[in-house]
């Protein structure tokens, strides 16, 4: 009932505040019709959180739209305003979706309204593209509206900070504070146009300057001798303004761009669920690659953060998960560059424990953050601080990588080089991507891994029952899975790590997060967590086996083992 009286007064609100016609006309029909959805998408303010906004666009305090982007973009203001800048300055770029230009147009008249300096992308951009520009063009904040990998209803407003990266304590709870105090778009300041001396359109600089930085790597400075018949789609989004680009620059000159998908789409025409993780999305660049004889296919995610690779071997197409990618990528890297006693490699949490083995023989340092990339690139700008240690490469298992520094954010473009050019390497030898993981399993163990979800309508509703899940299993764990002991639970809301043998617990050396992680008896890991950005519970699985007897077997054997702990693990969550 509270609920509905909240959502009634935030509709009058709009009906009689600064709101243009047509919205108000909308909110007058819907109310007519006595329209639930009207009531849920006034049900709450939109909740800015640590790395900015992800929500279905429409009318209404907890959709995305024109309104609750100029309320983000003040908050954005007054937090910089506040900070004694002496020059502030934000960069501004978007995707292909829907409505994404003119949300980055807005923001635009939003901080110019503020007297702050603005450089608004002429055109849409990968993201990488942005938290690199932000650190070139010496800017307090960047603004990037994507949904990146979500459904075409979705879109987004990720905010960076001057190092580049996602914005972080303090940064982001002081943005949320100035953004919860905003009553109304009535506290908005906003210009009616473009046309402000403030206000600078640019493309050309950022796209070679970020273009310099790449082919000055030494990975990549000589152009690369190679007969790889490469496959590329875009999955109609960013990447393809700058990843066929680079490969041609970099010596590939065989390559097959999926048409069907290729063009700038908001609706994901032929790619309805735009995300590489996802087996219908690589469907067509599968098939080309079959029909083409190929040997790598990749696909990019609509802001070309995320790389998914497919690989020809023994005639089939064998899809690479994003841990074994990473794990190939690392091996490679420790191979071809110079390793040093500061060298160190950055996983999330819920990443392959392959990746921790690799650094332990090389010898390199091996560090743990929570999920989401913006805990990768944090300790960048930590070891820059206190050259405590020196970046060499960091992963998370949703098929987000980086081999440089000087973007700050996942980036699918420097990846996709990366990965063209082992893939070429291993060519050179008879080898495929799958030999090379081979290897890899040989020389450390078969580590396989496997991500399941615990999907939800997304309603007010809905994410409290995420929450009780959440709290159910929190407060009664279970002491079994698929008849395997746990041995630890990690709690990584209460901070704390809680032995189940002796009962004893210790402290985690991470930040707060509503993430339960179980060790089993057979060093199996299960990890559960509600999704931030989707209204679904995901679990993550990974289980070893260091004693190879028969590798096909056994990896067939590890597979089976992780349905079954995945199974078990959807009963108890919803049981």
């Amino acid at each position: 009932m509270e609920q509905n009286i909240s959502a009634k007064n935030r509709i009058d609100t709009w009906l009689k505040g600064p709101y243009d016609e047509e919205t108000k006309n909308e909110i007058r029909k819907l109310l007519k019709e006595n329209s639930k959805e009207l009531l849920e998408n006034f049900s709450d303010t939109l909740a800015f959180g640590t790395g900015g906004i992800r929500a279905k666009m429409g009318i209404g305090t907890n959709k995305l739209n024109k309104y609750t982007i100029g309320v983000a973009t003040q908050a954005l203001c007054n937090y910089i305003l506040s900070q004694n800048i002496k020059t502030p300055a934000v960069l501004i770029g978007y995707d292909n979706r829907k409505n994404s230009k003119t949300f980055a147009e807005e923001c635009a008249k939003v901080i110019a309204a503020n007297n702050i300096k603005t450089y608004l992308l002429k055109e849409l951009r990968p993201t990488p593209l942005i938290s690199f520009g932000c650190r070139y063009k010496n800017c307090t904040a960047a603004i990037m509206i994507t949904a990146s990998h979500n459904p075409k209803e979705y879109n987004g407003y990720k905010v960076y900070w001057k190092d580049g990266g996602q914005v972080l304590p303090p940064h982001d709870e002081a943005i949320i504070d100035d953004y919860n105090k905003i009553e109304s778009f009535e506290n908005v300041k906003i210009l009616k146009t473009l046309d402000h001396p403030l206000i600078e359109l640019i493309l050309d600089e950022i796209d070679e300057a970020y273009i310099k930085q790449l082919f000055a790597m030494d990975l990549f400075k000589d152009k690369i001798e190679n007969n790889l018949k490469i496959i590329y789609s875009n999955l109609h989004g960013t990447g393809i303004t700058l990843v066929p680009k680079c490969l041609k620059r970099l010596g590939f000159n065989d390559i097959t761009i999926v048409k069907e998908q290729e063009a700038i789409d908001p609706n994901f025409t032929n790619a309805p669920k735009p995300n590489p993780e996802e087996k219908q999305a690589l469907h067509l660049g599968i098939q080309y690659m079959l029909e083409n004889s190929a040997d790598i296919f990749i696909a990019t995610d609509p802001d070309a953060d995320r790389m998914g690779v497919c690989v020809l071997h023994d005639k089939n197409a064998e899809i690479l998960t994003g841990n074994q990618i990473s794990c190939i990528m690392l091996d490679y890297l420790c191979r071809s560059k110079s390793l040093f006693s500061k060298t160190a490699a950055v996983k999330t949490i819920v990443s392959t424990e392959l990746f921790t083995r690799i650094c332990e023989h090389y010898d390199i340092h091996s560090f743990d953050v929570l999920t989401g990339f913006k805990y990768i690139t944090d300790k960048i700008h930590l070891w820059e601080q206190d050259n405590s240690y020196e970046f060499l490469f960091g992963a998370e298992e949703s098929l987000g990588y980086l081999i440089e520094t000087f973007s700050r954010d996942k980036d699918a473009i420097s990846a996709t080089l990366l990965m063209v050019k082992i893939a070429n390497d291993a060519k050179k030898e008879n080898k495929t991507l799958i030999d090379l993981l081979h290897d890899l399993y040989i020389t450390h163990g078969i580590y396989r891994e496997k991500q399941a979800s615990l999907a939800f309508e997304s309603t007010h509703e809905n994410f409290e029952k995420m929450t009780n899940i959440m709290k159910n299993l929190r407060d009664n764990p279970p002491k079994t899975i698929a008849n395997f002991a746990i041995d630890f639970i990690d709690d990584y809301k209460t901070g704390e790590t809680l032995d189940l043998k002796t009962n004893k617990k210790s402290p985690l050396d991470l930040p707060t997060s509503n993430v339960l992680r179980f060790w089993l008896s057979d060093n199996s890991k299960l990890v559960i967590r509600p999704s931030g950005t989707e209204p679904k519970i995901k679990i993550y699985v990974g289980v070893q086996e260091l004693n190879i007897k028969d590798l096909k077997e056994d990896i067939k054997k590890c597979d089976m083992h992780l349905d079954a702990l995945i199974s078990e693990m959807n009963l108890q969550l919803t049981s």
